[in-house]
C-alpha cells in the first residue's frame, strides 16, 4: 500500500515555528536589567529616558517594576512608577496594572492611596477584591475588610482564607473560629491555606482539642500527602506541648523536609526535652542555620549555657552563617552562666562581621554585660542603640540598674522612656515592680501597679502579682498583701505562693510560710524547691526540729536535689563543673 505524505507547502501549514525572542530597545533592557540586579532606584530613573524618547513600557514590565517596589517596600520608587504611567496618556492603566499598583501601596502601607485606586477601577475582577481585602488584612485592619468582605460581589475559598487568617493574626480568635464555621458550611471548597488560620488559633490559645479536630478535618479533606500542611499541624502539637503526637505526625510523613524536621527539634527544645532533640538534631540528613539555632535557643533557654556555646563552636566550625536569633541565644548562654569572656566574643564577632542586631541581640547584650556585672557596658550599648523608640531597648536596661541596686535611677529611666512617648509593656512592669522591691520603694512600686491598669491598660497576671508579693512582704505589710492576692483576678500558681515563702523566711512568719509551701508541695510533689522553702521558713524561725521533718519527708518522697554546675573558664577552655 503507498504511504500518504503530505506536500511540503501544505505540511509547512501545520508546522509550529518557533518564536523570535522579544527584542527590546536597549534602554528597556538596561532598565530591567538594574532591576533584577537590586538596583531598582537606578531602575527606575530610567523611565523619564524612555518617556523623553516617546517610548512605552508594556503592562507586563509595568507589572514587574511595581511587584519589586512591592517587595522592598520601596513606595518612593512605586510613586514614580505610577506618575509614569499618567505621564504617558495611561490614567486609568486597566485592570491588570491597577491590581499591582494596589499591591504595591497596600505593600508600603499606604491604605488610603490602594482604596482610592480601588474605588476608582472602571472594571473589577474578583483578584482586585481579594487583593484590597488581603491588604486591609496583612496591615491588621480588620474592620474595613470586613465591610469590604460583606459587600463583595462574589467570593471565593481565597476570601474566606484572608478573613480567617487576618482575624487569627490580629487576635481576635473567636471571630476567626467564627468566620471557619461559615467558610465550611458555605461549601466554596476547601485548599492546604484553609487550615492556616484556625491552626494559628489552636497554638494561640494552646487549645489541643482544636488542633485534632484540624487535624481530623486534615484528613477527610485528603490533604494527606501535603508536606506543608502537615509540618504546620505537627508545629502546632509542638507548640501546644503535645510532643506524643507531633513526633506520630513526623514518623507519619513519608519524606520530612527540613521545616518539619526544625519544627519537631524546637519543640523538643521548647518543652525541655534537650535529649530528644538532641537526638532528632543528630539524626537531621540537611542541617542548616535554623536547626543549629534551635538546638542553641534550646539549650539556652533551660539554662544549659555552655552546651549552647558548644554547639555554636561546632556551627561556626562547620561554616553555617548565623542569625539574630543565633547570637541573641549565645548571649543569652553567656548570661546564664556567667562568661564575659564569651559574652566579649560573640560581641566582637558581630562588630568585625558587620552585621547589624535588631533590638532583640542589642537586648541581650545589655542583658549579658548586667549579668557579668559590667553595668558601664551596659550603659555604652544603650546610649550606642540606634531605635529608641522600641520598648525592647529600655527593659533590659532598667532591669540593669535594678539588678546593680540602682533603684531609684531605674524608676527615673522608666518614668523617661514614658516621657519620649515609648508605650510601656506587661515586661516594663515587672522589671520596675521588682527594681522597687529590692531598693525598697514601697510607695514609688504601689503607683507603678496602680498605673498599669489606670493609665497603661495593662492587666496584671501572676508575674506582677508575684512581684507586688515581694514588694508588700519585704516590707512587712502581711495584712495588705493578702487583702491584694484576694483580689487577684488570676489562678495563683507557683511563683505567687514561691514569692510568699521567700518573704515569710525573711520576716520569720512561719504559719503564713508554712502554709504557702505546703501549696507548692501539693502542686510538684517531687519537686525539691518546695521542700528547701519550706526548711528555711522554720530555720529562719528557729524550728530545728521542723526543718529535720521536712528533710526526712524529702527523703521519703525521692525529691531530689536539683544539680548545680559552675563555668571555670582556664587558657581559653571552658569547663563545666557539677555539685
Amino acid at each position: 500500500m503507498p504511504s500518504f505524505s503530505l506536500p511540503n507547502n501544505v505540511l509547512s501549514r501545520f508546522t509550529a515555528k518557533p518564536k523570535k525572542p522579544t527584542k527590546r530597545p536597549c534602554i528597556v533592557q538596561s532598565l530591567l536589567d538594574l532591576c533584577s540586579q537590586g538596583q531598582l532606584y537606578q531602575a527606575v530613573n530610567q523611565l523619564y529616558l524612555l518617556r523623553k524618547k516617546g517610548l512605552r513600557l508594556n503592562s507586563k514590565t509595568i507589572a514587574f517594576l511595581l511587584r519589586q517596589c512591592a517587595n522592598t517596600r520601596s513606595l518612593k520608587e512605586g510613586k514614580w512608577v505610577h506618575l509614569h504611567l499618567k505621564l504617558t496618556g495611561r490614567k486609568d492603566p486597566g485592570t491588570f496594572v491597577s491590581n499591582y499598583l494596589i499591591n504595591m501601596y497596600f505593600s508600603c502601607g499606604e491604605h488610603v492611596f490602594a482604596r482610592k485606586l480601588f474605588d476608582k477601577m472602571s472594571l473589577k475582577n474578583l483578584y482586585s477584591w481579594n487583593n484590597v481585602l488581603s491588604g486591609y488584612a496583612k496591615l491588621g485592619m480588620l474592620k474595613p475588610a470586613r465591610k469590604l468582605f460583606d459587600n463583595m460581589p462574589e467570593k471565593d475559598v481565597v476570601s474566606w482564607n484572608t478573613m480567617v487568617i487576618g482575624y487569627a493574626q490580629s487576635g481576635n480568635y473567636d471571630e476567626a473560629l467564627r468566620f471557619y464555621r461559615r467558610f465550611r458550611q458555605e461549601c466554596v471548597g476547601l485548599t492546604a491555606f484553609s487550615f492556616s488560620g484556625i491552626l494559628m488559633v489552636g497554638v494561640r490559645l494552646k487549645d489541643v482539642e482544636l488542633t485534632r479536630q484540624v487535624h481530623c478535618q486534615v484528613f477527610v479533606a485528603g490533604y494527606q500527602p501535603n508536606v506543608v500542611l502537615w509540618s504546620s499541624i505537627l508545629d502546632a502539637y509542638a507548640k501546644c506541648g503535645e510532643m506524643g503526637d507531633a513526633q506520630k505526625v513526623f514518623d507519619e510523613m513519608s519524606v520530612p523536609d527540613n521545616c518539619t524536621w526544625t519544627a519537631l527539634i524546637s519543640g523538643y527544645a521548647r518543652w525541655g526535652d534537650m535529649g530528644s532533640a538532641k537526638e532528632l538534631f543528630d539524626w537531621m540528613p540537611n542541617k542548616n542555620s535554623i536547626a543549629w539555632t534551635s538546638l542553641i535557643s534550646g539549650y539556652a533557654r533551660n539554662g544549659l549555657g555552655h552546651h549552647a556555646l558548644q554547639t555554636f563552636r561546632k556551627m561556626m566550625l562547620l561554616c553555617f552563617t548565623p542569625d539574630q536569633f543565633t547570637f541573641s541565644s549565645c548571649l543569652t548562654a553567656c548570661a546564664i552562666i556567667p562568661s564575659l569572656k564569651q559574652g566579649k566574643q560573640v560581641h566582637a564577632h558581630l562588630i568585625l562581621s558587620g552585621f547589624r542586631p535588631n533590638m532583640i541581640v542589642v537586648s541581650s547584650l545589655i542583658d549579658m554585660y548586667s549579668k557579668c556585672g559590667l553595668l558601664e557596658y551596659c550603659k555604652r550599648v544603650f546610649v550606642l542603640a540606634y531605635n529608641k523608640q522600641d520598648v525592647m531597648l529600655w527593659n533590659p536596661m532598667i532591669s540593669a540598674l535594678a539588678q546593680h541596686g540602682y533603684g531609684e535611677e531605674a524608676v527615673h529611666l522608666f518614668n523617661e522612656m514614658v516621657m519620649w512617648g515609648i508605650k510601656p509593656n506587661r515586661v516594663s512592669f515587672v522589671v520596675i515592680l521588682n527594681a522597687c522591691s529590692h531598693s525598697g520603694l514601697l510607695e514609688k512600686g504601689l503607683a507603678f501597679f496602680r498605673s498599669m491598669t489606670d493609665e497603661h491598660g495593662i492587666l496584671p497576671d501572676v508575674e506582677h502579682y508575684a512581684c507586688l508579693t515581694d514588694l508588700l512582704g519585704r516590707a512587712g505589710h502581711f495584712d495588705e498583701l493578702m487583702h491584694e492576692l484576694g483580689k487577684m483576678p488570676c489562678k495563683s500558681d507557683r511563683r505567687i505562693w514561691s514569692a510568699l515563702v521567700g518573704v515569710c523566711s525573711i520576716h520569720g512568719n512561719e504559719e503564713l510560710g508554712s502554709k504557702a509551701a505546703h501549696r507548692i508541695i501539693e502542686m510538684d510533689p517531687q519537686s525539691s524547691g518546695a521542700y528547701l522553702l519550706l526548711s528555711s521558713v522554720y530555720a529562719a524561725s528557729g524550728n530545728w526540729v521542723s526543718v529535720e521533718k521536712v528533710r526526712r519527708l524529702m527523703h521519703e518522697r525521692c525529691a531530689r536535689k536539683e544539680q548545680a554546675s559552675s563555668w571555670i573558664e582556664m587558657d581559653n577552655n571552658g569547663q563545666a563543673l557539677s555539685s
